[in-house]
């Protein structure tokens, strides 16, 4: 049987080069024109431990990373027990294990269902490449073999990965990849299904990290400053490697706040500039991006959330920074903040988030989250042409006379000038002021003048659309989601749709200031609405009420993070909303027996 969409998940330990595997299919399916998303997850461990990564190929457009997998292949099964909700297999799945693992010592229930293929994994490595950290080479040659992905990609994308390595490694590994197409020929029946790979136009391989760091450049950024942290480094690294080959300049500092405080001073100076960082991070931050906000500086700060609160689940996603980033901060701090949807959208809503902090003079917050940042998605292209950032509203200087810089206009937005412009000079600080910049503790003129900043607030959100909808006019059920969420509830609205059950979904992209218009609409025009958030305590659903946009009888699916969403338990929580009742899952995985127990 032909398919043109396969799932396949890999895990195993730190050093069994899953994510490697994962991403040399990746380059290859984006090489050969095929549409793949890759999701990648480690364990806590700075070093070694437990992973795991999860493939999806298409010859269609992908919204989700899919539900069950087609393909399993596990190096180790106690590694395999930390993933097990993340790599769930169904009736039919293809499972890869280790010679000595036999069917019925493997751990995983139900696995008479599935198809079992015992492989040598290490024997083969070590045939092939001499090497027995080699078995991720002949792991991706059983694949290729065995449904159908591209072999020629395979080995195409191991030359692009290992190039510096030198001809010798390359040729070890591509004897690898050989050894595992072999093993195949020799040893294996054809499967039930195959991919059917028809090469189309290359595309690129991108991670959201990555498409957020482009975005920036694209939109003029020159000045980055931030602190490693998990989930969001990534940024950081790809700018140090590209900012600079567009005379841009990137700060590692010290903490967070040294972060912050850096970017608002480069924005001072009239420089284009971002700080990237996750939710422990925006916690420090929050003083100096209210400085930025009362001396109206445009700065640009990405938090991509992961489990929370502290550390947390470092290396898992959540969707519970959006309080902290709507209502975290001290006094009436004018600021938006945005959220992408997927790798491309990463991409956009970057260059938009400057387009607003320059026009604006204010604070700009992008929510993404680690499922978004993290994952690697194939993209035909970045659409330059489009990139349009607004200038900052530029003075009128007259010498002799006082340079009013934070003027009171019909929008709040003031002329501004950067240090060196001759008549431009005032006052930028924390404290309150006049609208010429002098300090002042006046009641009237703190009134006056956070009116003037409020104004700006009501100025986006009137002017700068920026939602997304999928689905029918009228639907049955309508959901309301936000961010990394949107795939899946896209999947699950357009099967639905397909099968004749109106449905439809609203994806609000500026988050704050809500487009309240939009969504009131939205929500007019369906039977019943659903919320979707990957937030324990329900922060999204809790901030559409607090805005009056919410009907009494709303009824909510939400999760507390470290597990995606998938289109069928969408679907489920959507058909649940047409009876009035809130879906109920069953349990989300099967146990795995380890060591004579049960383990969830």
């Amino acid at each position: 049987m032909e398919i043109c969409d396969i799932k396949i998940g890999m895990a195993g330990s730190g050093g069994d080069g899953v994510v490697s595997a994962g991403d040399i299919l990746a380059a290859s399916a984006a090489s050969e024109g095929i549409n793949c998303l890759m999701l990648k997850s480690f364990g806590p461990q700075i070093r070694g431990g437990e992973s795991s990564c999860r493939l999806r190929l298409s010859t269609k457009p992908i919204y989700s990373q899919g539900d069950c997998l087609d393909v399993l292949v596990v190096f180790n099964w106690v590694n395999f027990s930390r993933f097990i909700s993340e790599l769930p297999v169904h009736e039919g799945t293809y499972v890869l294990v280790e010679e000595n693992d036999k069917t019925e010592q493997i751990p995983l229930i139900d696995i008479e269902k599935c198809h079992v293929i015992q492989v040598p994994f290490e024997r083969l490595a070590l045939e092939g490449a001499q090497n027995p950290k080699a078995k991720n080479m002949v792991t991706l040659g059983i694949l290729a073999e065995l449904f159908c992905l591209p072999k020629d990609g395979i080995k195409r994308a191991i030359e692009k990965k290992f190039f510096k390595k030198g001809n010798e490694i390359i040729v070890a590994n591509h004897k690898a990849v050989d050894v595992g197409v072999n093993f195949v020929k020799e040893n294996c029946s054809p499967p039930s299904f195959h991919f059917v790979n028809k090469p189309q136009k290359p595309l690129m391989a991108i991670t959201g990290n990555e498409a957020i760091a482009l975005g920036a450049i694209a939109a003029g950024c020159r000045f980055f400053s931030s602190y490693p942290i998990t989930p969001a480094t990534e940024i950081m690294e790809w700018l140090s490697r590209e900012l600079p080959k567009f005379d841009g300049t990137v700060l590692q500092a010290e903490d967070e706040i040294s972060a912050i405080n850096a970017v608002i001073g480069a924005s001072y100076g009239g420089i284009r500039a971002m700080t990237s960082t996750s939710g422990p991070g925006l916690s420090l931050k929050l003083e100096a991006i209210g400085l930025a906000a009362m001396a109206e500086i445009p700065v640009v700060i990405v938090d991509v959330q992961r489990g929370g609160p502290s550390t947390g689940i470092p290396t898992k996603t959540e969707q519970a920074d959006l309080m902290q980033a709507v209502y975290g901060m001290h006094g009436d701090a004018p600021h938006a903040v945005l959220a992408p949807c997927d790798v491309k959208d990463c991409f956009e809503v970057c260059w938009r988030a400057f387009d607003i902090a320059e026009r604006y003079q204010m604070p700009v917050i992008i929510l993404s989250d680690q499922f978004l940042g993290q994952r690697k998605e194939t993209v035909s292209s970045f659409d330059f042409s489009n990139v349009k950032v607004g200038d900052r509203s530029a003075p009128i200087l007259t010498e002799g006379n006082l340079f009013v810089r934070y003027r009171d206009t019909d929008t709040g937005i003031s002329p501004i000038t950067c240090p060196g412009m001759k008549g431009g000079e005032y006052l930028a600080s924390g404290i309150e002021h006049t609208e010429e910049g002098f300090p002042s503790s006046q009641y009237e003129t703190h009134e006056r003048m956070s009116t003037k900043r409020a104004k700006k607030l009501n100025a986006l959100e009137d002017s700068y659309g920026f939602i997304r909808r999928y689905g029918v006019l009228k639907p049955k059920v309508g959901v309301l989601a936000w961010g990394s969420t949107k795939g899946a509830v896209r999947e699950a609205v357009e099967r639905l749709n397909k099968e004749g059950f109106a449905s439809a979904a609203l994806i609000p992209q500026i988050i704050y200031p809500i487009q309240k218009k939009e969504v009131k609409e939205f929500v007019d025009s369906c039977d019943r609405l659903l919320i979707v958030e990957m937030s324990h305590s329900g922060q999204f659903e809790h901030y559409l009420a607090g805005q009056g946009l919410l009907p009494p009888n709303v009824l909510h699916y939400r999760s507390s993070g470290g597990r995606v969403f998938t289109s069928e338990e969408i679907i489920c929580a959507i058909r649940a909303a047409a009876e009035g009742r809130t879906f109920v899952p069953k349990a989300q995985i099967k146990p795995l027996r380890l060591e004579g127990k049960d383990e969830e």
